[in-house]
């Protein structure tokens, strides 16, 4: 059957290149494999170049299948599932990237486009370790392209093909049908939550965060099939740290999009696909310092094998929690579709990065050096090596408890997760904070190997006397007010904070006197500054994070539905309701809703708050939208107010459900002359006068036009004008009516009666005609978590350039343009 319309040729072109780099990765791999088990240079050079080409192939064909993807989606070609399902007519340009990766092929071919660009630099930069680190990263290609492939044996699929068609896919007699597509009027579209400036930028940096876990990864694996067993340490440091910053901050862009975009009220919520990135990025923290540790007092290797083989592997379980339909019921990231053959495909990629690389290391464990004698207690090393079993721990911690599903499945066990979730994490994390609070601010004092006597006590002092002068000022003027979990738990928040602030000061305190103030070499001491700054926003902001719409100054409480637990989703008290065009009390500021206006999106709504301060000097607009299906409300997306020192975060909470339902109560005709006094059931009305031929309304066109110029007065004594119209021809008049929101009435210019009187009707409807209820919080100087972020980045990114082979011109040029791309990203664009 011929069917009318189809574009075949792009997935036709899309499908030949996804073979053709399948292929080409399973040739590259064993080129590189070959040339680094060959001592001969000829022979080795030869399989190089084999292998070379064999990669160079495999990243053109993967570039071309990610620009017929593009091509497919932004041309809306919906005989193709991928754009059907992802794009729409109505998504707004911005977003097309977005609907590319929400897919799982799309977010499959992102991970192989980072690999494919970090295997260049490979080849550029580490002709020495080439061999087996692109032995091990085209592998991986292999196994990421194998989920791509789409191609049936008998009824069995191997992978998902972007370029499969509908009609193959959906079963319904329309698609049997030559003209299949004229039924087809638009795609289903990217995800309403995934519509935000954030999920442009947040899944390519967190996944070049994943990919480049696999360099280290590649590096300890290829000591071990060279035997060199120790010399990957030094070139990996840089890629190392280049991980982690990548990673950290694509996990951090994610708290921000869930800050900017869902409306849980905060920026982590220990959600199962949030934990499942963190995971990795706290293992691969402790590799690094063991890394430190072995680079210089030859210690911790085996440690450093550990930690860098674990971290690629958690990173591959989290692919396989979020993609096989393990947390689709337990988190808003995850996805829902259970491909029983993908879930045996990514089962499988898993063992290979984390079997293999344990049997080798078990293999030559014998072989890997290793110092016999233990650590000094006054050493640097094995202050550093505690905080990484901490870290280790705390990542084992917050995996076991993201993995009850799996316990579950395989189990067949019934664990509930605790009541109050947040919680169950922040009592342990909190006391994890402390410690790892401690260590950043005392363990540079000290030297590695052995510490002179008293020579730790007399560098920290200064920091300790600073912090212990702060956190007597913050207890008296700036307590923390989290008091839901008692005084143990406000206690341990307490002692966190000033952890932090003992690492943010001692930090500072070594860049200027034990480095004095060499940039170059604060690459660390930046680092823990940075995240001792990160740790003691989380802590601020979260500990005195306030709800502040108080709705028990309007007395209308708005009921809501239950929740996925039977609880109230949320309290009438905490949730301020709106009335339109009345002016409304909340904490320091008089809100008015002002109105609404359509999005570029279909269903999506922007509401108007206007804000202005108590005394008036400041005014400002705040735009939260929602996204309505079926008249319901799918999603709400906040809009926040920033301020350097806190933010004031709003969201739409509910409208009102029966808003754009026809009203049937009746225009009451009252007859009143110039200075008139007209009643209605609120208050009163003054007739101040007629006038004539007034273009009050630009719906208007000609004729002659009266306007009445009435003042509403309510029982509370609140004033409003209003200006209700008729238009007159020649054959009848045009009423353009008045609406007082704030008094939920309509005014009608009716006719003229006698004795100079008009006939004004008055309509009071029987339910609110425009109101929405509105959650606010503020949080208190959240911006430091923000500024501890960047700075951290900024930390990581010294180091890296330290440790790298490039000149100094280029790497202040990098650090400098990194710098301004995070704070724009995460000041200035998202606002």
């Amino acid at each position: 059957m011929q069917f009318e319309g189809e574009h075949l040729l792009p997935g036709k072109i899309g499908h030949f290149f996804v073979l053709l780099a399948f292929a080409a990765a399973i040739t590259s791999t064993i080129g590189y494999f070959i040339a680094s088990r060959k001592t001969d240079i000829q022979e080795k050079k030869t399989w190089l170049r084999f292998a070379r080409i064999s990669f160079l192939t495999e990243t053109v064909s993967i570039f071309i299948i990610f620009a017929v993807i593009f091509y497919i989606c932004k041309n809306h070609l919906f005989e193709y599932m991928y754009a059907y399902k992802h794009a729409s007519k109505e998504l707004e340009a911005k977003y097309l990237l977005a609907c590319i990766w929400e897919g799982q092929e799309g977010s499959f071919l992102l991970w192989t486009i980072w690999h494919s660009l970090l295997g260049v630099l490979i080849i550029w930069k580490e002709k020495e370790w080439e061999a087996p680190v692109m032995t091990v990263l085209n592998i991986a290609q292999f196994f990421l392209l194998l989920m791509l492939l789409g191609l049936y044996f008998g009824e069995i699929r191997i992978g998902s093909s972007p370029f499969t068609l509908t009609r193959n896919e959906i079963n319904g007699p329309v698609f049997s049908r030559p003209d299949y597509l004229s039924y087809i009027k638009d795609g289903v579209g990217l995800n309403v939550l995934l519509r935000n400036y954030w999920m442009v930028i947040h899944p390519p940096v967190l996944f070049l965060g994943f990919a480049s876990t696999i360099i280290p990864f590649g590096f300890a694996f290829g000591s071990l099939l060279t035997k060199r067993f120790g010399d990957w340490v030094k070139p990996a440091l840089p890629w190392t740290l280049f991980s982690l910053c990548v990673l950290g901050v694509g996990i951090m862009m994610g708290g921000k999009w869930a800050y900017e975009s869902l409306s849980f009220g905060g920026y982590w919520a220990w959600d199962p696909v949030e934990n499942a990135s963190l995971v990795p990025w706290m293992i691969l923290v402790a590799g690094l310092h063991t890394m430190l540790i072995y680079k210089a007092t030859e210690r911790s290797l085996k440690a450093s094998y550990v930690f860098v083989f674990l971290t690629l592997g958690f990173v591959l379980y989290s692919t396989f929690l979020t993609r096989t339909g393990v947390l689709g019921d337990t988190s808003v990231h995850a996805f829902t579709e259970k491909d029983e053959i993908m879930k045996l495909l990514l089962k499988l990629f898993m063992a290979a990065f984390t079997i293999t690389p344990f049997v080798l290391l078990i293999r030559n464990n014998k072989k890997i050096h290793s110092l016999q004698t233990e650590e000094k207690i006054n050493s640097r090393e094995f202050w550093m090596f505690i905080g990484a079993i901490v870290f280790f721990l705390s990542a084992l911690f917050i995996i076991a408890k993201t993995s009850v599903p799996v316990y579950n499945k395989i189990f067949n066990t019934n664990i509930a997760p605790a009541e109050d979730v947040e919680f169950s994490y922040n009592k342990i994390m909190v006391l994890v904070a402390l410690i790892i609070g401690l260590l950043t601010a005392v363990t540079q004092y000290f030297k590695y190997k052995s510490t002179p006597q008293n020579y730790t006590l007399k560098k920290i002092a200064l920091p300790t006397l600073i912090t212990a002068g702060i956190a007597v000022l913050l207890a008296f003027f700036y307590p923390l007010t989290f008091y839901k979990h008692g005084p143990g738990f406000l206690g341990a928040l307490y002692a966190a904070l000033v952890a932090a602030v003992y690492a943010v000061v001692a930090n500072a305190t070594y860049i200027w006197t034990g480095l004095k103030g060499n940039i170059k070499s604060a690459g660390g001491s930046i680092t823990h500054l940075g995240f001792a700054l990160m740790l003691a926003g989380m802590i601020i902001s979260s500990a005195n994070k306030k709800i502040i719409s108080d709705n028990s100054v309007t007395g209308i409480n708005v009921p809501f539905g239950k929740d996925d637990k039977g609880n109230q989703a949320e309290n009438p008290l905490e949730n301020l309701t709106l009335l339109r065009d009345l002016p409304t009390r909340m904490l320091n500021y008089k809100l008015t809703y002002t109105g609404d206006s359509a999005g570029h999106e279909e269903g999506r709504q922007f509401y108007k708050i206007k804000m202005v301060s108590n005394d008036s000097a400041e005014q400002f607009e705040l735009t939260p939208d929602i996204y309505l299906g079926k008249n319901e409300l799918k999603s709400s997306n906040p809009s926040t107010k920033r301020y350097l020192t806190k933010d004031i975060y709003t969201y739409i909470s509910s409208i009102n459900p029966v808003r754009n339902q026809n009203d049937t109560t009746q225009f009451n005709i009252k007859e009143i002359g110039p200075g008139d006094t007209a009643y209605y059931n609120n208050g009163y009305l003054i007739l101040n006068g007629v006038t004539k031929n007034i273009n009050n309304n630009a719906a208007v066109l000609d004729g002659a036009v009266i306007t009445a110029d009435i003042t509403v007065v309510s029982k509370d004594g609140k004033r409003f004008q209003s200006s209700p119209a008729i238009k007159l021809d020649s054959l009848n008049g045009l009423y353009i009516d008045d609406t007082l929101y704030a008094q939920n009435m309509f005014l009608r210019f009716s006719g003229v009666a006698e004795n100079q009187k008009i006939k004004i009707g008055v309509k009071e409807s029987s339910t609110f005609i425009d109101f929405i209820t509105l959650k606010a919080y503020e949080f208190p100087y959240i911006n430091l978590v923000w500024l501890g972020l960047v700075i951290m980045a900024v930390g990581l990114l010294v180091s890296m350039v330290k440790r790298s082979k490039i000149s100094a011109t280029l790497a202040a040029a990098i650090l400098i343009a990194l710098s301004v791309a995070m704070v724009y990203m995460f000041f200035v664009a998202g606002a």
